[in-house]
């Protein structure tokens, strides 16, 4: 397994809120963002939405979903999967875990269950 990117306190993600981990400190060779939904899990996928560029962290979460703020597509926060049209691609995700109040992110390793 990959080493972990220390993404900060799981306190300071608000609930509904995300934080872009910069494609140069993931080696993955895309930003990545860490949401951490209404319903209180922390989750990660690639930061571009799969149908137009658009940054999903800047996006509407609800309950574990994401909206990209450009076409309304949403996306599943625990599997990636594409919602709705106009996204037909689901979204890459990116192991998430919570240690000591702490969010660890294990870009490329994809979360137990995804």
């Amino acid at each position: 397994m990959s080493e972990p990117i220390h993404v900060g306190p799981a306190d300071e993600i608000e609930a509904g809120e995300a934080k872009v981990i910069d494609a140069d400190d993931t080696g993955t060779g895309s930003d990545i963002a860490v949401f951490h939904s209404e319903e209180g899990g922390f989750y990660a996928l690639d930061d571009e939405c799969t149908h137009e560029t658009a940054s999903l962290a800047d996006g509407w979460i609800e309950g574990n979903e994401v909206e990209c703020p450009v076409h309304s597509a949403r996306f599943c926060l625990k599997t990636g999967e594409a919602l709705c049209l106009p996204a037909t691609v689901n979204a890459r995700t990116h192991k998430v875990e919570v240690r000591d109040g702490e969010v660890l992110l294990y870009p490329g390793v994809s979360p137990a269950g995804a």
